[in-house]
């Protein structure tokens, strides 16, 4: 039997200040990591960074690898485990930033970065979008990445799926006057495509916004494993089978179908 030990942190990130915001992420590793034993931590959107940077982010964006994903990563090296982060993510030419997760490996180096697709309008005026939706091969299983907004998109996680995702993690920022749709499609993304998701949410204020939290974990049946409930900071643990992810489908008679020349699609039998 596979099994992966997963923990979404729920956190409040300090806008534009990233020396304590990674310092708070490491210590969230090493209490996570001494207590029980676990596979892989997700953080959630521009957990690095905050979110409402504006102009700023141009001054906040890192470089992948870079000296965010260095200090974690030695976090992760030290108890041999994988650290999803959500970052403001620069590329060679400076001028060009991305809302990015990073997926550092337990050897501390990257493995997969995902650039959101699905960027809010004013989201729009800071970076671009990505274009690539796969998911990443690990030791643990095939890791799809969701962030943010790109969850009320459903080909998004569709995509990651038929390309063999078993668990879709989503770091998100979610806003506190949206947690209705955030909680529906949470369950949504879980149950039509049979697979478990692990979101994490962050919390607090800033200028313009209040977030949600409500971070969870989801069985492929789409029940809820575990929850935080409350709008505060810490971390739920959940122990995954795996071999759920095959059973669910058999029984459900999901088939991930690829049709030559067709849209692709999951088809659930009844």
């Amino acid at each position: 039997m596979r099994q992966l030990n997963i923990a979404v942190v729920q956190m409040e990130p300090q806008l534009g200040k990233l020396e304590a915001n990674v310092g708070k992420m490491a210590d969230m590793i090493a209490n996570i990591a001494t207590q029980q034993a676990v596979d892989l931590i997700v953080f959630p959107e521009l957990s690095v960074t905050g979110c409402e940077g504006g102009s700023r982010f141009s001054q906040f964006a890192q470089r992948v690898p870079g000296a965010v994903t260095n200090i974690l990563g030695q976090h992760a090296s030290e108890f041999g485990i994988y650290v999803l982060i959500g970052m403001a993510e620069k590329e060679k030419v400076e001028t060009v930033l991305y809302n990015s997760a990073v997926l550092i490996g337990p050897d501390g180096a990257p493995v997969g970065t995902y650039r959101k697709v699905h960027l809010p309008a004013e989201e729009r005026l800071v970076f671009r979008p990505g274009y690539k939706i796969a998911p990443i091969e690990t030791e643990v299983g095939v890791i799809g990445v969701v962030l943010g907004w790109d969850l009320a998109f459903p080909e998004v996680a569709r995509n990651l799926v038929l390309e063999g995702a078993e668990v879709l993690v989503v770091p998100a920022a979610w806003q506190a006057q949206e947690s209705d749709m955030w909680r529906t499609l949470l369950v949504s993304r879980a149950y039509e495509n049979g697979v478990f998701v692990a979101a994490a949410n962050r919390i607090g204020e800033e200028p313009s916004y209040t977030f949600a939290g409500q971070s969870a974990v989801l069985s492929p049946r789409g029940e809820v494993l575990a929850a935080l409930e409350e709008p505060e900071e810490g971390y739920v643990m959940v122990r995954l089978d795996m071999d759920e992810v095959r059973q669910v489908r058999e029984d459900s008679q999901i088939i991930l179908a690829r049709q030559p020349g067709a849209y692709r699609a999951i088809v659930r039998k009844y």
